[in-house]
């Protein structure tokens, strides 16, 4: 049987998954009749509720007799770890770019990956019935793009396509067909088949799978030879050791699920079932010649956060998961399919350092224990140092601005602030383009300022470039905070009489624990308060007073929002009801003995 391998890259928000969608329905894998809703490949409740893709998928559709496998890959470079493991098992290449904000940087950081491993490119320029878009600048900018990542002749020969995934047509011109019929087309035409090399059999395990009935299932593609039901084969391990084992099943993607089968030939895509402890990367060779691949190499992370128990005065009301061994096994789990991910232990039996793509890339994955009922505490995210030629560095980041010419002042302004260098500045309608080069720990923050001060209009994305010398002292949160001086229910009354002090975080009969942060002061500097207090009752009062209590509506943070709000002496406790920001310290006489010992040693 005929077959094509192809990922579909583009920038967050470019309309990956929706042409995945159309995809499948134009090759009828669903019946005509059955309810799918949208973002069909979007499983994961998170991806579902931010509207983007963070685990990349497979699925598979026959067009003309020819089965296309098809992967979608997440747009976010914080999961730059996903696309750069699956790209190993594609031989083309969808590139989605919206039609008007052209090529944007994740678009180059995938692209650059797809290139290097020689896989065809056809371009597709996406959203072309949008207001304002200019699709053949577009063409031009990522021809220019091409050209900067050191394309090849054949790779600069790419074919173009235009349409929108979302009314469901492609066209090689910008005239209207009836139908995406013209893209899998195209796809068929210039996608190679997979090579189909003669030897011993090797499969990459590039994806992994797990089913309650079948344990860990190992996702790849057949390199080499043919892989059979019932074969005894080798596990080449990454350490360079080998280990026997036998393949119990075998199963081919079809339609969004598996197909089980008894044989699967090179250049396919299967997941195989029944081998234990491998890990990605790692080969399924021959039982008597195993040959092992080049094991797929990762980016590393850039970032780091301490974990750690919950060990606020509310530990344990909410979770069922509270002890260190429960998070301390839940990480290690995570390292099995979260390549990009690091985790290291501490002296301290009861903290773990997590290391990480990026505030989103952690940020996910404590969503996802919080979901699962696990509490914990976590402490502000730190970039990763290195020492080079002498030279302490740090990771240093591309950061693209689009915003109204009106606040792009302001924009160039808040970045500059944080060490950022601006290298690129365009017109592009009413928009303005801005381009920085920035330390990474400038943009922890930096996001929720952008968009209070350009009143939501800002969009901004930035990739990791390299390590560079250190900059210096970042500023960083202007305001103090508000702390609870004693546990207890809070008061409307307490609120009310404070609220001219700063915004708060918490609603009235919320309860709170001494050296929980309840607000951020109008100032900087922290301050201690009562929040607890009732009204002293006299047998005066007049009836209809109480009504007079004002109160706004307390400030929601998200868990990112949250991350980039606290500072070096501060943490967020997480548990799977609430997110509260609080002290390190709970008890005021430390926090103002560890000042006092920080004052004398400097």
């Amino acid at each position: 049987m005929n077959i094509r391998n192809i990922a579909i890259i583009a920038h967050v928000d470019h309309g990956k998954t929706t042409l995945v969608d159309k995809i499948l329905h134009t090759t009828h894998v669903f019946r005509d009749n059955q309810e799918t809703g949208e973002l069909i490949m979007d499983s994961n409740d998170l991806e579902r509720e931010r509207g983007i893709t963070i685990f990349s998928k497979n699925a598979s559709v026959t067009y003309k007799d020819v089965k296309i496998n098809v992967i979608d890959t997440p747009g976010h470079a914080d999961f730059g770890g996903e696309v750069e493991r699956v790209l190993k098992m594609a031989d083309g290449v969808l590139l989605l770019v919206d039609a008007f904000e052209g090529p944007m940087p994740q678009t180059r950081f995938v692209l650059q990956k797809a290139l290097h491993l020689n896989l065809h490119p056809i371009v597709v320029i996406n959203k072309v019935d949008k207001p304002n878009c200019r699709p053949e600048e577009v063409h031009d900018a990522v021809f220019e793009l091409f050209y900067q990542l050191d394309a090849t002749e054949e790779q600069l020969n790419f074919p173009t396509l235009y349409g929108s995934s979302k009314q469901g047509w492609f066209n090689t011109s910008l005239t209207q067909t009836e139908d995406i019929t013209p893209l899998l087309d195209m796809i068929l035409e210039k996608v190679p088949e997979p090579v189909i090399t003669e030897g011993n059999l090797q499969m990459q395990i590039t994806s992994l799978d797990y089913s309650t009935f079948l344990g860990r299932i190992a996702i790849g593609k057949v390199a080499r030879n043919t892989i059979r039901e019932n074969q005894p084969i080798t596990l080449c391990k990454a350490d360079g050791t080998f280990e026997r084992s036998r393949v119990k099943e075998l199963y081919v993607f079809e339609g969004m699920g598996k197909k089980k089968v008894t044989e699967v030939k090179s250049g396919d895509l299967c997941a195989v079932v029944g081998i234990e402890g491998f890990q990605i990367g790692e080969t399924i060779a021959d039982i008597d010649n195993p040959e092992a691949l080049a094991v797929i190499s990762i980016d590393e992370p850039t970032m780091n956060m301490q974990f750690s128990i919950n060990n606020s005065p509310f530990y344990g009301k909410e979770g069922k998961f509270v002890t260190s061994r429960h998070i301390r096994d839940r990480l290690m789990k995570e390292l099995e399919k979260n390549l990009a991910l690091r985790v290291t232990e501490t002296e301290d039996a009861d903290k773990f350092l997590v290391y990480g793509r990026g505030i989103l890339h952690l940020s996910v994955l404590v969503e996802t224990m919080r979901r699962e009922g696990y509490e914990l505490t976590i402490g502000q995210p730190q970039v990763i140092t290195k020492e080079l030629n002498g030279k302490k560095c740090e990771p240093y980041e591309v950061l693209v601005v689009d915003v109204p010419s009106e606040y792009s002042g302001k924009v160039i302004d808040i970045v500059t602030q944080r060490k950022g260098e601006m290298h690129v500045m365009d017109t592009k309608g009413e928009m303005q383009h801005l381009e920085f080069e920035i330390p990474s720990r400038g943009l922890i923050g930096l996001r929720s300022q952008m968009l209070t001060m350009t009143a939501g209009e800002a969009v901004m994305a930035h990739r990791f470039k390299d390590y560079e010398p250190w900059k210096g002292q970042i500023p960083g949160r202007n305001n103090g905070v508000l702390i609870a001086k004693q546990g207890g229910t809070a008061t409307a009354y307490s609120i009310d009489k404070l609220q001219d002090r700063g915004s708060f975080f918490i609603d009235p009969v919320d309860e709170v624990y001494a050296g929980q942060i309840i607000a951020e002061n109008i100032k900087p500097g922290d301050l201690v308060v009562n929040i607890v207090e009732t009204k002293k009752l006299t047998n005066m009062r007049a009836s209809g007073t109480d009504d007079s209590v004002r109160i706004t509506p307390k400030i929601l943070m998200t868990l990112e929002e949250c991350m980039e709000y606290i500072q070096q002496d501060e943490c967020i406790e997480v548990t799977p009801k609430s997110i509260r920001l609080r002290k390190i310290m709970l008890d005021e006489e430390d926090r103002k003995k560890y000042q006092k010992m920080l004052k004398a040693e400097a």
